[in-house]
């Protein structure tokens, strides 16, 4: 089990609710994934009517709890105003921070992540930052008071994979706080690897919901997920350069 903030999660497998073609699709593809964390968008939200809002009503589960994120946002300042509406309206203090002022690759900026966090974290909020795989801000961050780092596997919604795998190991190595590996894991291949490099959790969403059949590939997913942190428990066995025989030598057959 993974622990947050004092929370514990049976799944480490965590979603996001966007792109999917519609709410029932996303609650039925969320709840076949089995995960217990799922980030949701503030701007996408009614604040004012969350009660009635479609996208929550989809999410009202024991076991689902939310994370809305801050996405859409350009610098710490509106971060942080986002994130004290997000806990006004949805009764959270958990936070997905996102700060990307670059609309065309979505890039997160380090500079205004790590003063939101500074705040954020004084002000009583668990916070989740996505970031680029840096280990140097990834330790900054730690200093600064997050809960957990989020370095992105590859350009967010590219499904491209793990392309920043050395920085991700180096990140996992010396991390105080859980690594989850956000952004770009394209495939269930790519969630196991994160998990057996030693990821403490993976989120997903763009992969699963445009994928032809989301429901069948959140749970592909978890399985990745599950697999991949039993691999890593049980340490892969390391590369060599030459042959090493699986089975006795047959050396009985010069005698």
């Amino acid at each position: 089990m993974l622990t947050i903030a004092g929370k514990t999660f049976n799944s480490r497998l965590f979603t996001g609710t966007g792109k999917f073609s519609s709410s029932a699709l996303m609650e039925e593809a969320l709840l076949a994934s089995g995960s217990e964390l799922v980030t949701v968008a503030l701007k996408r939200v009614d604040v004012k009517n969350n009660q009635q809002d479609d996208l929550l009503i989809r999410l009202k589960y024991p076991h689902i709890n939310l994370l809305p994120n801050t996405s859409g946002v350009r610098n710490a300042k509106e971060a942080v105003f986002a994130a004290q509406l997000a806990r006004e309206a949805l009764e959270t203090n958990w936070i997905k921070l996102e700060i990307h002022p670059d609309p065309k690759y979505l890039m997160p900026d380090p500079i205004e992540t790590l003063k939101a966090t500074e705040e954020l974290a004084k002000m009583g909020f668990v916070v989740m930052p996505y970031i680029h795989a840096d280990p140097v801000l990834c330790k900054r961050l730690e200093d600064a008071g997050t809960a957990v780092v989020m370095p992105l596997g590859s350009p967010i919604g590219s499904n491209k994979g793990l392309k920043t795998i050395d920085f991700l190991e180096i990140i996992i190595s010396q991390s105080n706080v859980p690594v989850i590996v956000d952004a770009g894991i394209g495939s269930p291949s790519d969630a196991a690897k994160a998990m057996e490099i030693g990821a403490d959790a993976v989120l997903v969403n763009t992969a699963i919901a445009v994928s032809n059949d989301p429901v069948k590939m959140a749970v592909a997913f978890q399985m990745a997920v599950e697999a991949g942190r039993m691999a890593f428990e049980a340490k892969l066995a390391l590369p060599v350069v030459h042959a090493i025989a699986s089975s006795p030598l047959t050396s009985f057959l010069d005698e």
